[in-house]
């Protein structure tokens, strides 16, 4: 999967909406695929449009454990739009997680503008899920 940093980077080349376009399916493509398994109910995002699953880990138990996420779609776009948020959260404490707005670096590279108002609810609904699943795990 790639680096945040270097997914910043990328789009920071990338003049044309096209090219990010195809950008983001290409990041979609190099997310590895979630099993079949953790397609369930209990790991699907309410709000999307397109089938969204995301499923969280633990790292540690500590009171601000390290999280990581994993996750996929069954649309190429929104499959390339849950990497860049797996991108911005997993591997980060449970309390950075709630403090970042992963829709902040998604205006800083161009992207919501270009999202139509259904994925830009979806991502919304991405964002929210992970926050408050980091708040819980923190709080606990």
């Amino acid at each position: 999967m790639a680096e945040l940093s270097q997914i910043i980077d990328d789009f920071a080349f990338l003049d044309e909406w096209e090219d990010r376009y195809r950008y983001v399916i290409e990041l979609g493509k190099a997310l590895p695929d979630l099993p079949e398994e953790q397609k369930s109910a209990e790991n699907k995002v309410q709000g999307c449009a397109s089938q969204v699953w995301l499923v969280s880990h633990v790292k540690d138990a500590s009171a601000d454990p390290v999280m990581t996420f994993e996750g996929d779609s069954d649309a190429h776009i929104v499959r390339g739009l849950v990497a860049i948020v797996l991108a911005t959260y997993s591997g980060k404490h449970a309390s950075e997680i709630v403090a970042t707005d992963a829709i902040d670096i998604f205006n800083q590279i161009g992207l919501v503008e270009h999202l139509s108002s259904q994925r830009a609810n979806g991502l919304r609904s991405m964002v929210k899920r992970i926050r408050e699943e980091a708040r819980l795990k923190a709080a606990a």
